[in-house]
C-alpha cells in the first residue's frame, strides 16, 4: 500500500478517503453520500487536511453480508423517471408527491440546461410504498392539493433540513455546529444575529466540507449556496433561534480566535512571558562640545604638526581665523582623532567655515567685474577676462552688431540684413 494512502497515528492504521472508496467498491459520489448518511465513519485530523478512515471501519463494512452489492444498494439514488418506475406510478404523480413533501431528496445535480435535478434514495421510495399506499393510487388528499395549488415546492426545504441534521449529527464541536446552522442565513441576517466579525470569519474556517473537497463547477457551487439559504419567514426565524442557542454554547466552551491569539498561545505553551521593554538610556552618549570651547591638546616634541587646510587655489596657510558672514573670527575645529559624534560635528563646522570663505571670494570677484563674463576655467587664479572685440568677432556677433546699428538708425528690420544670424548653421 502506498505511503500516501495509509498513515499510522498512535498505532491506528488510517486510510485516505480515495483508498477507502476503492476498497469498498464505491464511486466517489457514492462514498461521499455514505459518509453523509453515516454509513461510513471518518475521523478528522487535528493538524487539518482531509478526513481519513480507519482500517477497522473498512474491514467491518467488507465483512457484512452481501458486500459489496448490499452496501451499494444503501447509497443508490434515482431520479424522477426511475423513482416513478419503482413505485409503479407516472412521473407526473411522482413529481407531485415530491413537491408536496412526501419524498425528501438526498442530493441534486445540474443538467446541461443548468436546471436542478433532484435525486432520491431508492430504499426510501420502497418505504413510502409500504407506509402510505393510498398516495400512489386514486385521488390526491385535500392537503396535498391545497399545497400544490398554492405553488409551494417543499423539495429545497426538505433537502436543506435533512442536510443540516446530518451535518449536526456528525460533529460534537460547538463552533462547527454553529457554523453549520449559520449557512442557512444570508450575510445580512447573519450579521444581525452574530455582530462579531471575527466569529463570522471563524464560521467560514471550521465549516465542514466534503471528504474529497469542493468539487464541480462554479455554477454547481453557487447553486449549492443558494439552496442552503432559508427562504421562508418561519424557517428563517427557526434558523435564527437555533443559531443563537448553538452560539451561546460555543462561547461558553471557548472564544473565537482573534488576531494575535496564536502568538499568545505560543508564549503560554513555552511558558515564556513577554519581556518588558527596557527604556533606552541616553546617558552613555557623549554630549557634543562646542569646538570654540574645546581645549586643544598640546603637541609634544617630535609629534606631527596639524595638516594645513587646502583652499580653492591650492595649499595656503593654515586657516587659523576665518571671518563668516557676521564678521566674527571663528577658529575652525580640528578633526577628532577617533570617529564619533565629536569628530562629525567638527568636520561639519570646518566645512561651514570653508564654505563661508568661498562665498566671500565669489562676492568680491563679482563686485570687481560686474559686466564681465564668468570664465570657463572654474575657480582659478587668472581673474576675469573680457572677450575680445573688433574684427576677431565671429559672424554671429557681427550680425548682431549690424542689426543693432540698423535698428538705431531707423532703417529696415534685421530680416533684410545679409549677415544676420536667423538660426543658420554659421556658428
Amino acid at each position: 500500500m502506498p505511503v500516501t494512502d495509509a498513515v499510522g497515528t498512535n498505532g491506528v492504521h488510517m486510510v485516505a478517503a480515495s483508498r477507502a472508496a476503492a476498497d469498498l467498491v464505491l464511486k466517489r459520489a457514492e462514498f461521499e453520500l455514505a459518509v453523509h448518511l453515516g454509513i461510513v465513519r471518518v475521523e478528522a485530523r487535528r493538524s487539518g487536511g482531509r478526513p481519513r478512515v480507519r482500517q477497522e471501519e473498512i474491514d467491518r463494512l467488507r465483512s457484512e453480508k452481501g458486500f459489496p452489492g448490499a452496501l451499494r444498494e444503501r447509497v443508490r439514488t434515482v431520479g424522477t423517471a426511475e423513482g416513478a418506475r419503482l413505485l409503479g406510478i407516472s412521473p407526473v404523480r411522482f413529481a407531485r408527491l415530491a413537491r408536496a413533501g412526501c419524498v425528501t431528496p438526498v442530493a441534486f445535480y445540474l443538467n446541461r440546461y443548468r436546471a436542478v435535478v433532484w435525486l432520491y434514495l431508492a430504499q426510501e421510495l420502497g418505504g413510502l410504498a409500504a407506509r402510505s399506499p393510498e398516495l400512489l393510487v386514486g385521488r390526491s388528499p385535500a392537503w396535498m392539493r391545497d399545497r400544490l395549488d398554492s405553488g409551494s415546492d417543499c423539495r429545497p426545504r426538505n433537502w436543506r433540513s435533512r442536510r443540516i441534521e446530518r451535518l449536526l449529527s456528525l460533529t460534537e464541536d460547538p463552533w462547527v455546529r454553529a457554523a453549520v446552522v449559520a449557512q442557512t442565513l444570508d450575510p445580512a441576517q447573519l450579521a444581525e444575529v452574530v455582530d462579531d466579525p471575527y466569529e463570522r470569519a471563524y464560521f467560514a474556517r471550521v465549516r465542514p466540507e466534503p471528504v474529497f473537497g469542493q468539487r464541480g463547477s462554479s455554477a454547481t457551487q453557487d447553486t449549492m449556496g443558494r439552496l442552503m439559504l432559508a427562504d421562508e419567514p418561519d424557517e428563517i426565524l427557526w434558523r435564527r433561534v437555533n443559531l443563537i442557542v448553538e452560539l451561546d454554547g460555543a462561547r461558553e466552551v471557548r472564544q473565537a480566535p482573534r488576531p494575535g491569539d496564536e502568538r499568545r498561545a505560543d508564549v503560554e505553551a513555552f511558558d515564556r512571558p513577554p519581556t518588558a521593554a527596557v527604556p533606552f538610556d541616553r546617558s552613555d552618549w557623549a554630549e557634543p562640545v562646542d569646538p570654540a570651547e574645546r581645549v586643544e591638546p598640546a603637541h609634544p616634541a617630535g609629534s606631527a604638526e596639524p595638516a594645513e587646510a587646502v583652499g580653492p587655489g591650492g595649499p595656503t596657510e593654515p586657516l587659523q581665523h576665518a571671518e563668516l558672514d557676521g564678521g566674527d573670527p571663528v577658529r575652525p575645529a580640528q578633526p577628532a582623532a577617533s570617529a564619533g559624534p565629536l569628530g562629525l560635528l567638527a568636520r561639519l563646522r570646518l566645512r561651514r567655515v570653508r564654505g563661508g570663505r568661498r562665498r566671500q571670494e565669489r562676492a568680491s570677484r563679482s563686485a570687481a567685474h560686474p559686466a564681465g563674463r564668468r570664465p570657463r576655467g572654474g575657480h582659478g587664479s587668472h581673474g576675469w577676462k573680457c572677450p575680445p572685440a573688433g574684427p576677431q568677432m565671429g559672424p554671429r556677433r557681427e550680425g548682431a552688431a549690424a542689426r543693432d546699428q540698423e535698428v538705431a538708425q531707423g532703417g529696415r528690420g534685421w530680416q533684410s540684413l545679409p549677415n544676420v544670424d536667423q538660426g543658420s548653421n554659421h556658428r
